[in-house]
């Protein structure tokens, strides 16, 4: 069904065919006819039953989940699982299905009333976990289901350790960070206070889902507007990797100007999803910060706050990476958007930024590797470029060296323009009149997110797939 990292999914069920008879859950009669509806002994319903089977290989996580299992905790909230097995060496758990869809198919943002209510129910169901001795080790996207209608359940969480009683208050921090993360996410861009409340409890402004959630009452009882949707944005760890190290972010940095960012780390586990994450959160800050100092910012100041910020996301990846001792690495790209009349368009590496004009998709960025360098030598045909062998030799990416060159374009916006941003994992997979197409079939920026994301899979997923989409001047 679904690959995330550290998790494959599957879908189950009980209809066997290949058997001459039904087995009923109920009382263990094996002996009701294929085309019976009802077990021959207790009567029992015996309709098809669905799974969902999580499939995981972090051999850390084993003893802590079955010993979650073991206490078969019950709440409206979870979905517990119902069967825990081993196969071939990785461990499996099943929980009843019920048609629900995974919240990593789902494209940010959420409404504001659905961020507040999920924000809401998954604070509880922390609070519930601390209380019967569950602390989880992370808290992703994978570990929600949705609903048909609309709501969150938590299921098949990443667990750390068990208590005999409830977590020590020490260590209960952690997860409202790890949810504040989510939901910032999730949150539209335009809403600048609640981004900031949960980008507040995602640097560990809360002890605890309690004190979290005594502070997000007080948000609920302000006055908060519903904004349109005119920004979507999704990731996808694709179907041949088992990490992600692709980011995104967006920010508000005044009212009528907005951050737009996405990023694909290079360097594997604790190097390329460090870089990527540290980046975006470093341009999307600093950004902010230098645009405070002016009241009526000229386009040239605009683009001097932009080139300042990515290079200070630059020489931060940088200056962390020689403090580690590793070679990590981002590309990054970001289209900064004021008073939708103009966008600077701003990238290093091969991360891409288009703009959807009355139907038509234009490059705007140019790539910073090596087969793009061969192309504009007329040494090698876009075509032959894609599939080149070399095609994943880049020569500009953040945080390689200091005080990279940056390339900042200037587009002045129509009505009903489009600003596409992607990682290669999409523009690699997809042609790009398949992207054009696809934009032009949906209106629903999310919904183009989530297309163009299926649309990667289809032509193989061989990579992380991000996807950044902005509407200007509807």
């Amino acid at each position: 069904m679904r690959l995330s990292e550290g998790r494959m999914f599957y879908l189950a069920n009980d209809d066997r065919s290949d058997r001459p008879r039904k087995f009923c859950w109920e009382c263990g009669c094996d002996d009701t006819p294929r085309n019976g509806t009802s077990c021959v002994r207790c009567g029992a319903d015996l309709s098809p039953r669905r799974f969902l089977i999580s499939v995981r290989w972090e051999t850390s996580g084993y003893e802590p989940y079955a010993a979650f299992f073991d206490k078969q905790l019950d709440h409206p909230g979870l979905v517990s699982p119902v069967d825990l097995f081993f196969q071939d060496g990785v461990l499996c758990s099943v929980t009843p299905w019920s048609g629900e869809g995974l919240m990593l198919d789902e494209g940010s943002p959420l409404s504001t009333q659905a961020i507040l209510e999920l924000s809401q129910r998954a604070t509880g169901m922390l609070a519930f976990l601390q209380a019967n001795g569950i602390r989880l080790a992370h808290l992703s996207r994978a570990n929600f289901l949705v609903r048909r209608d609309g709501q969150f359940l938590l299921f098949d969480p990443e667990v750390a350790q068990v208590y005999d009683g409830p977590v020590p208050d020490a260590h209960r921090s952690i997860e409202v960070a790890h949810l504040g993360a989510i939901l910032r996410r999730y949150t539209p861009v335009k809403s600048g206070e609640i981004h900031d409340f949960f980008l507040g409890a995602e640097e560990g402004a809360y002890s605890s889902p309690f004190d979290f959630g005594r502070a997000l009452e007080e948000l609920l009882a302000s006055d908060l507007p519903e904004h349109r949707v005119h920004a979507g944005a999704m990731s996808d760890v694709g179907l041949c990797r088992v990490l992600n190290e692709d980011n995104w972010g967006w920010v508000c940095l005044k009212e009528g100007t907005y951050l737009y960012v996405v990023a694909d780390g290079m360097g594997g586990h604790e190097s390329g999803e460090v870089a990527s994450e540290m980046a975006v959160a470093t341009i999307c800050r600093v950004a902010r910060e230098r645009l405070l100092e002016s009241d009526d910012p000229s386009d040239d100041f605009l683009e001097n706050l932009l080139d300042e910020a990515f290079q200070t996301a630059n020489n931060t990846v940088k200056d962390h990476s020689v403090r580690m001792g590793n070679d990590m690495g981002t590309t990054l790209v970001a289209a900064l958007v004021h008073e939708e009349r103009l966008a600077l368009v701003a990238n290093v590496g091969d991360s891409r930024g288009y703009l959807l004009r009355q139907g038509v998709l234009h490059q705007v960025t140019r790539d910073h590797s090596l087969v793009a360098r061969m192309v504009e030598q007329n040494r090698l045909t876009p075509e032959e470029a894609r599939n080149h062998p070399h095609s994943n030799i880049l020569l500009r990416t953040v945080g390689t060296e200091r005080n990279v060159d940056i390339d900042i374009f200037r587009v002045e916006l129509e009505r009903g323009d489009r600003i596409l941003l992607n990682s290669d994992g999409l523009w690699g997979e997809v042609e790009d009149v398949d992207l054009e197409a696809i934009m032009n079939d949906h209106d629903d920026p999310r919904v183009m997110c989530r297309e163009l994301v299926r649309a990667a899979h289809h032509g193989g997923g061989r990579d992380n797939i991000t996807v950044l989409i902005v509407h200007t001047g509807d």
